[in-house]
């Protein structure tokens, strides 16, 4: 099957991002070149004049996020709808933790409700793996049978869709790729553990096989104690019995997440994580304007 290779795309592209009541805050509408989708961007505090639209009338794929009550990562769902209106009015009445949504519909109108349920399910499988949110979608949806033609259509649906949500702020779906020609990697070596991680445009990424402290300082933050319980919860983080270690590449919004989760405390990654000169992170990004 031939899978979405968003994260491969190096060629430009142009989207255009219109505001339609002026208001920075308030609805936009995403449109990308060379694309038949459409991004209806909204906070949820605007839905009783934004569901009056005609476009989510449409049958489509949707996103609601908002924050967790029991943890600092964000909550989401990810559904479809043909319509997508009644689905969001649902969710409207019963589900009170999300602050703002996405719906995806194609303007051409060749979605159909098979073609929106194989998106649901390629989504949630990409949030459920790349563990950067908590779902709240319960089950992990099927895919639904089509055609090799329907298939190919649809994934390249979804790979320009993937190369639009960072744009609006939605990392929930990406996994760490390494371009090894390009990265610097860095180390922290403490208390009996060694971690590797690199920067990237996505954060900065802890590479598998890294080792974290089991204990946490009682200083520590809510932030960061939220952040382990995530990770070892989804078992990102195991029990290795004195450690923990990385069961896969994991990605942190900055270096002194990275490491405050690896050190068990508060940490400034620019000086924790130390190339292989023993350079730190702070040095290494000094040197590189001078």
């Amino acid at each position: 099957m031939n899978k979405s290779k968003a994260n491969d795309v190096s060629q430009g592209f142009s989207l255009r991002i219109f505001m339609p009541d002026g208001n920075p805050d308030g609805l936009k509408i995403i449109e990308k070149s060379n694309w038949t989708g459409q991004g209806i961007l909204f906070p949820r505090t605007i839905y009783p004049q934004v569901r009056i639209k005609q476009d989510l009338n449409r049958t489509g794929v949707y996103i609601i996020w908002g924050p967790d009550q029991k943890g600092e990562l964000p909550r989401i769902y990810i559904g479809e709808g043909d319509p997508v209106l009644p689905r969001l009015d649902q969710h409207m009445r019963n589900k009170d933790f999300w602050t703002h949504a996405v719906v995806f519909i194609s303007k051409d109108l060749n979605l159909n409700k098979a073609h929106v349920q194989y998106l649901e399910s390629r989504l949630v499988k990409m949030a459920n793996e790349a563990k950067r949110c908590i779902l709240d979608n319960s089950n992990l949806p099927q895919l639904p049978s089509l055609s090799e033609a329907d298939t190919a259509d649809i994934e390249n649906f979804l790979s320009e869709m993937l190369l639009c949500v960072p744009i609006m702020g939605i990392n929930f779906f990406e996994k760490p790729k390494i371009d090894q020609s390009r990265i610097i990697r860095l180390f922290i070596k403490s208390k009996g553990i060694t971690a590797e991680g690199y920067e990237s445009p996505g954060g900065f990424i802890v590479c598998e096989q890294s080792q974290a402290v089991k204990s946490v300082v009682p200083s520590a933050g809510k932030y960061l104690k939220g952040i382990r319980q995530h990770l070892t919860k989804n078992e990102v983080l195991v029990d290795k019995g004195e450690y923990y270690l990385f069961k896969q590449d994991y990605a942190f919004n900055s270096p002194s997440t990275a490491a405050g989760v690896i050190l068990g405390r508060e940490s400034n990654g620019r000086v924790e994580w130390k190339d292989a000169k023993g350079r730190t992170l702070k040095d290494i990004q000094t040197e590189e304007i001078k």
